[in-house]
């Protein structure tokens, strides 16, 4: 354990001396350094399948039998709203595609794992060196669109990119070992040590600005039961490990005024991590808001967000381990938003971190889409000042009855949890960037879709449309000056990339930006909560639901 403590602090402060030249050696050979476009894309869940065939049967997860009926028919380039995966022609479309149109627009990438197919075929059972080779064969393909352009591109570990599904024992092990050669192009030198005992790395996507944190949730989610779940008594467990290495980057990234994404597969919830991990997880969002710029996740298909809370590590009568009644997502969804307090004098900002939960690229159970987001690139360029810290932490809104925490924390059950250990100061501040409009706050995003993947055949390719995006329509274009003109104005979304209805600053058309929001910080996330856990916005709620499921149902 102090050994590798000790690696921990090795490799951050190796990160710091190195920097630079950890981001020149992702640039492309004899290029300048790129200018940044204030945008990055994020893309997840491509799960290639290569036994995908069109016009065989879904029942068989689109390999084998013809089709009996139309409507039962693998498509040509997939098969939306369906239990099959991707086949190759879906994934190389899509990615020829953002090569073509995107790859000149954005300054980094998000990949938020998952490629390689589900095992749902009993009788073509995966093995880890079809899931190795798939990882490579979409690895090359990312480095061919992005990395060859001096892109940097941040990978994480998905749980069907290993082999048992949903199982991954600690590290060092043959998953961590070939994934550092998968990998190697995208993981800085200073961490390949630490990702091969972990499968986790950072990069510092601008140089002496703003980081992404790739984690591996494998090591929090509670299907892997390979590992312990981050108990408080078990320090060498590797959920504990990377949270402790997770605590080290935060801490050395605030030192330097850095800012920081945090991406993985597995989104943090108390549905998806083990209760320690969670709780741990959560903290760590609170402790360092003023450094974290927002958290993304893929893995479960469906567009939504949520919110990690300071209520999450309070003793709560749902510790109580009854077994509650099925709800669904997007319900489940409306009553955390509801709890939110509408109030000013109830609400604190410096409770709430929001997690961003992106829709993959296979049609399963949905649409192909990706996201690109934008951020602010025109604040000043002499470092952040110095953010200010919390004093004694204010806990937010209250949800039935907590109780005494040292009490629960004298109870046998209760006082070996991370709840009754966590006591550090936070830092928060309503200047940060994740909390105000400033130099690398996160101003919105556009994701766009394959809305007729169904039609499309060999002579009719799909294509790629917007779906919506969050940003009020009148935060696309430049504001008129006082002689009616427009000043010099950084455009967040291309004009060449909207639809026609969006490209005219006379027009300013509604239907694609239902959210109208002035940017993706907390406080603009807390408002759009409010609004849709309120009964009245029907027609909210009705948009929010239709881009969770594409159309479709929960899956």
């Amino acid at each position: 354990m102090l050994a590798f403590t000790a690696l921990l602090i090795i490799a951050v402060n190796l990160g710091h001396v190195l920097a630079s030249p950890v981001q020149v050696a992702l640039q492309a050979p004899n290029t300048k350094p790129r200018r940044l476009h204030g945008r990055f894309l994020q893309i997840t869940d491509m799960h290639p399948d290569p036994y995908y065939a069109a016009r065989t049967s879904e029942k068989t997860s689109c390999h084998r039998k013809k089709g009996k009926k139309a409507n039962n028919r693998a498509g040509y380039y997939g098969t939306p709203f369906s239990d099959c995966d991707s086949p190759f022609r879906l994934t190389n479309f899509t990615l020829d595609f953002l090569n073509k149109k995107w790859a000149s627009e954005v300054d980094f990438v998000i990949w938020t794992g998952d490629n390689a197919r589900h095992d749902s075929d009993p009788k073509l059972p995966r093995t880890p060196d079809e899931i190795y080779s798939l990882n490579r064969a979409v690895t090359s393909k990312m480095k061919e669109v992005f990395t060859s352009k001096g892109i940097p591109v941040v990978p994480s570990l998905g749980n069907n990119d290993v082999w048992p599904h949903n199982i991954m024992t600690p590290g060092p092990n043959r998953i961590t070992n070939e994934f550092s050669q998968i990998w190697e192009t995208f993981i800085p030198f200073p961490y390949h040590q630490v990702f091969q005992r972990g499968a986790y790395f950072s990069v510092e996507v601008i140089p002496n600005k703003v980081a992404a944190i790739s984690l591996n949730t494998m090591y929090f989610y509670d299907s892997n039961k390979a590992v312990g779940g981050c108990g408080f008594k078990d320090p060498s467990d590797p959920g504990n490990l990377q949270l402790d290495w997770l605590e080290v980057q935060l801490n050395g990234y605030r030192s330097r005024d850095m800012q920081v994404w945090i991406t993985g597969h597995v989104p943090p919830s108390p549905g998806n991590y083990f209760p320690d991990c969670y709780v741990r997880y959560v903290e760590l969002s609170l402790r360092f808001q003023d450094t974290v710029l927002g958290h993304l996740f893929g893995h479960m298909n469906a567009d939504h967000f949520a919110f990690v809370e300071a209520i999450d590590l309070e003793f709560t009568t749902e510790d109580s381990g009854n077994k509650k009644k099925y709800v669904s997502l997007y319900h489940t969804l409306l009553n955390e938003y509801s709890a939110i307090p509408t109030k000013a004098k109830d609400l604190d900002y410096g409770n709430y971190a929001v997690i961003n939960i992106a829709p993959p690229v296979v049609p399963n159970p949905y649409l192909p889409s990706f996201r690109i987001f934008s951020y602010n690139v025109t604040g000043t360029e002499d470092g952040m000042r110095r953010p200010k810290t919390t004093g004694k932490r204010r806990h937010g809104h209250r949800r039935g009855d907590h109780g005494n925490k040292e009490a629960h924390c004298r109870s046998k059950s209760k006082r070996n949890t991370w709840k009754c250990f966590l006591n550090e100061t936070w830092y928060s501040d309503a200047e940060s960037p994740s909390r105000s409009n400033k130099q690398w706050t996160p101003l919105g995003y556009a994701q766009y879709y394959l809305p007729d993947l169904e039609d499309a055949n060999k002579t009719h390719r799909p294509r790629f449309k917007l779906e919506y995006l969050t940003f009020a329509p009148r935060l696309l274009h430049p504001p008129p000056t006082a002689d009616g003109a427009g000043g010099e104005f950084h455009y967040p979304i291309p004009l060449q990339h909207l639809p026609a209805g969006l490209r005219d600053s006379r027009v300013m058309e509604s239907r694609y930006a239902p959210y109208e929001m002035a940017d993706l910080t907390i406080p603009s996330w807390v408002e759009l909560a409010q609004k849709l856990g309120d009964a009245k916005y029907r027609k909210l709620r009705r948009r929010f639901r239709k881009y969770m499921y594409m159309g479709g149902e929960e899956g």
